[in-house]
């Protein structure tokens, strides 16, 4: 059987100019489209902007993974709020009803237009309260205890932790329901710039309360991020569970 896998990098109103959306939805596409990557060899993965269309074949995609952010909202370019909104009720169907999402880093900052997309994410960026130190070599903490972190001991080497050239996103909101899966330490305070390391930050997790599977990981700011194999290992475990 063929899994499908389509990844939807960041256009117009849901890309910024500080992601390389494109770069890195196709190291995403090689990662997970490898033979074996998400226990099988027969996976088709395809690369697709976002734009209103891109979610009309959706029924047999078995995940979907969001590589998008906030931009700019231009309605001359890419449609008003109103002209996305079958868009946003064909997602939201679709998660709703058992579909399986995997959200990179600043997909925590998506679809604002869209107020249900908090409950499928399982968690949110807040504007002026989440924050990042500089981006550099990066810890992300494991937390045992669910599917996708239970199988990394072998690809980690027993280490525990992920390392990474990554920005650690800090102050997310996390839904109660949401299953954190991985830590970083950074501000005990929110504001730019500051890294004092005094604070255990949740910075990917698992939600399933809203009727499908999702994990959210902050990871992956840019393509350097997926040169770590303990990273590429997590993101192929996570879409495992998400496809079981």
């Amino acid at each position: 059987m063929t899994t499908r896998i389509l990844v939807l990098a960041g256009r117009g109103r849901y890309e910024d100019p500080w992601h390389d959306h494109a770069a890195t939805s196709h190291e995403v596409a090689r990662i997970l489209g490898a033979p074996g990557a998400v226990g099988g060899d027969d996976v088709v993965v395809r690369v697709r902007s976002t734009w209103q269309e891109a979610l009309d074949d959706l029924d047999d995609v078995g995940l979907l993974v969001l590589n998008s952010g906030r931009g700019r909202t231009d309605p001359e370019f890419d449609g008003a709020d109103g002209d996305w909104t079958a868009f946003h009720e064909r997602l939201a169907g679709w998660a709703r009803s058992g579909g399986a999402i995997l959200a990179l880093h600043q997909a925590a900052n998506t679809f604002a237009d869209a107020p249900g997309f908090e409950a499928i994410l399982g968690g949110r960026w807040i504007p002026g309260v989440s924050m990042h130190p500089p981006i550099g070599d990066a810890v992300f903490d494991v937390v045992p205890g669910h599917p996708v972190t239970d199988g990394l001991g072998n690809a980690l080497g027993g280490a525990g932790a992920i390392d990474a050239y990554d920005e650690r996103y800090c102050h997310l909101v996390v839904s109660e329901s949401s299953r954190v899966l991985l830590t970083t330490r950074g501000p005990a305070e929110s504001g730019f710039g500051a890294d004092d390391g005094a604070r255990v930050h949740p910075v990917a997790w698992a939600a399933e309360a809203h009727g499908g599977r999702t994990v959210y990981s902050g990871l992956g700011h840019d393509v350097r991020s997926y040169g770590s194999a303990a990273h590429r290992a997590f993101l192929r475990a996570a879409a495992a569970w998400l496809l079981a």
